[in-house]
């Protein structure tokens, strides 16, 4: 009877140590959508290429991502559409994009802690219990582009692109319910959103090694994006005697929802079909997203564009 007392007593330690070891359910819940972000970035339709200059073709994209945090994930298509225009050196692009992204996740034990507002009459941080997850993330926007080819020193031949983008990620029904598990406040029960449409514009740049044959076209790539400006998190949590809103700016811990990005591609274009897949994206996304964003597991992206004219 000790004995089993005793283990209880353990695991009951060593899942109360575990739980606070994670990383808090506001810090990993900001991740997946700036991830969606990310991705987006990394897969905008810069490197589209039309036969014959002075004559519009147009191009289309269809994808999918999924990312991943313990038990919360992010997954859905991603799609967009571009019109192209080459101009002697110079060839201008404008794109449009929706990304229809639900969330889904099983039973997460993480501390609760919010930074959104400082009016919550809890013990923070604690651990606690969340579930019932469900909600979208919808990113959509449009953007142009111009791109010209260029001969740089070491670089040699390389096509030179920027441009700006309007973008909104609009969180809707992204709601957790919580049970506090331990401390003062055990067995309290309520509910955490983080509803909210944020608005970016986004000037980028890139550079690209286009390379090949008469059959098959190899375009390394790699693109830097700015979303501005950048916002703190927004956030709702209702419990016994409490309904409160707000965000982390105003809240005096800072804006940080919207980073910088820097993403890697690797285009492979089978010219007789006209049809291209990211194969560099998807490896860099799954290596590299995982170690920017801490707390955050898998990130998986693969995206196929099609160019409406003949190379």
């Amino acid at each position: 009877m000790r004995f089993k007392r005793f283990a209880a007593w353990a695991l009951s330690l060593g899942w109360s140590v575990a739980a606070f070891a994670e990383h808090d359910i506001e810090f990993v819940s900001e991740h997946p959508p700036e991830i969606a972000m990310d991705n987006r970035y990394a897969t905008l339709p810069l490197w589209t290429a039309c036969a014959e200059p002075g004559q519009l073709c147009g191009g289309a994209t269809a994808g999918y991502a999924t990312t991943r945090a313990g038990t919360l994930s992010l997954d859905g298509p991603m799609f967009a559409a571009s019109l192209t225009w080459p101009r002697d050196h110079w060839t201008f692009s404008g794109f449009a994009f929706y990304d229809p992204l639900s969330f889904s996740s099983g039973i997460e034990h993480r501390p609760l802690n919010v930074i959104f507002t400082n009016d919550v009459p809890l013990s923070m941080p604690e651990a606690a219990e969340f579930t019932g997850l469900n909600g979208d993330a919808h990113d959509y926007g449009v953007g142009f582009a111009a791109r010209r080819e260029a001969t740089l020193p070491l670089l040699g031949k390389v096509n030179l692109s920027a441009g700006l983008l309007w973008q909104v990620m609009s969180l809707h029904d992204f709601r957790y319910d919580y049970r506090v598990l331990e401390g003062p406040d055990a067995g309290l029960t309520g509910t955490l959103d983080y509803d909210n449409d944020y608005q970016h514009w986004v000037p980028f740049a890139g550079i690209a090694w286009e390379r090949g044959n008469e059959r098959w076209r190899y375009q390394p790539h790699v693109q830097f994006a700015m979303p501005l400006p950048r916002r703190g998190m927004v956030g709702h949590i209702t419990g016994p005697g409490f309904d409160l809103r707000g965000d982390q700016d105003s809240a005096g811990h800072g804006k940080h929802f919207g980073d910088p990005s820097l993403t890697i591609g690797f285009d492979v274009t089978y010219l007789p079909w006209n049809l291209s897949v990211d194969i560099g994206t998807a490896l860099t996304q799954y290596l590299l997203e995982p170690q920017i964003h801490d707390g955050v597991s898998q990130d998986l992206v693969l995206m196929f564009r099609w160019d409406g004219r003949p190379h």
